[in-house]
């Protein structure tokens, strides 16, 4: 367990550890990795197309592009040769133990099937685990050009296309019937089945539901206030490490079942706002939510 915490940084015994520095690090390797998904996109659209390098991984409608592959193999490389003491854990299976304590959880493209159809919805999302704990990370939603960013007690930021970085906070909405929802769907069809049910009982006690297709970016959206919360049933560590730090550092509280549980436990990750998150957590519990969905 770390010894302080004080201006952005773990004082243990021995070492310091920079959160900001860990934060600039992931802003500057998801933005280059953007730039290589924009770079290579393109070139497979002007070619054969992006479906003729698209394989399939836990269902048929699981996709995992050559480009999803590339971008993960640039940021593995990028981290081990800047950082070669750190961990990786990765969607696509770019994994390294860590001797730093430094773990780097990368998810190279979220919202895969937004990128193959060309919707501009989907972001390289990298994030920094010290010790148990999201401390730093970096989200870019790479076909709108909007970079999030976060450390550990030093706020939440988003920056655009003018390079100017605005402080994210999260709504104040704290009646869920007042509240917009976002959430997203498993691969299989059996939580497909369960989740559906769910949302026929949420949708009538919150204002409205949205399907944004990437849980990075629902994270990053309640970060900065375009939807009050966010809930989904199965997701990976990957698919909210970045987004996780940034909502709460945005004011948000956020449950995740740890970086151990993968989709296949089906356990619940969800964010809202905190003057909102005491009521959605009983509405989550009051229609059953709280527990796992397997399938």
């Amino acid at each position: 367990m770390p010894d302080s915490l004080e201006e952005g940084t773990i004082v243990g015994m021995t070492e310091q550890i920079d959160f900001l520095q860990l934060r600039d690090f992931a802003v500057s390797t998801a933005k280059r990795a953007a730039e290589l998904i924009t770079s290579r996109r393109a070139e497979l659209v002007a070619g054969d197309g992006i479906a003729a390098h698209t394989q399939t991984k836990s269902s048929n409608v699981d996709p995992v592009t050559e480009v999803d592959t590339a971008a993960e193999d640039f940021i593995a490389t990028t981290i081990r040769t800047a950082r070669p003491g750190d961990g990786i854990f990765g969607e696509e299976g770019s994994n390294v133990d860590s001797t730093s304590g430094v773990t780097w959880i990368v998810d190279p493209i979220d919202g895969t099937v937004n990128f193959l159809y060309g919707v501009p919805d989907f972001a390289v999302s990298i994030g920094a685990e010290y010790q148990g704990r999201l401390v730093a990370g970096a989200v870019v939603n790479v076909a709108r050009g909007r970079t999030y960013a976060a450390a550990a007690g030093q706020g939440a930021t988003v920056t655009g296309p003018d390079e100017k970085p605005h402080l994210l906070r999260c709504g104040q909405t704290s009646d869920p019937a007042l509240a917009l929802v976002a959430t997203g769907f498993g691969y299989g069809s059996q939580r497909r089945a369960a989740q559906a049910q769910l949302l026929t009982k949420l949708l009538l006690e919150v204002r409205d539901i949205r399907r944004i297709g990437a849980a990075a970016l629902d994270l990053c959206r309640v970060a900065e206030g375009t939807v009050d919360a966010y809930f989904e049933h199965g997701i990976n560590a990957w698919d909210f490490a970045a987004g996780a730090i940034i909502a709460r550092e945005a004011g948000a509280v956020v449950h995740h079942p740890g970086f151990d549980k993968g989709s296949a436990q089906g356990e619940l990750t969800w964010a809202a706002g905190a003057d909102l998150a005491p009521a959605f957590e009983k509405l989550l519990a009051a229609h059953g939510a709280t527990g796992a969905l397997r399938g």
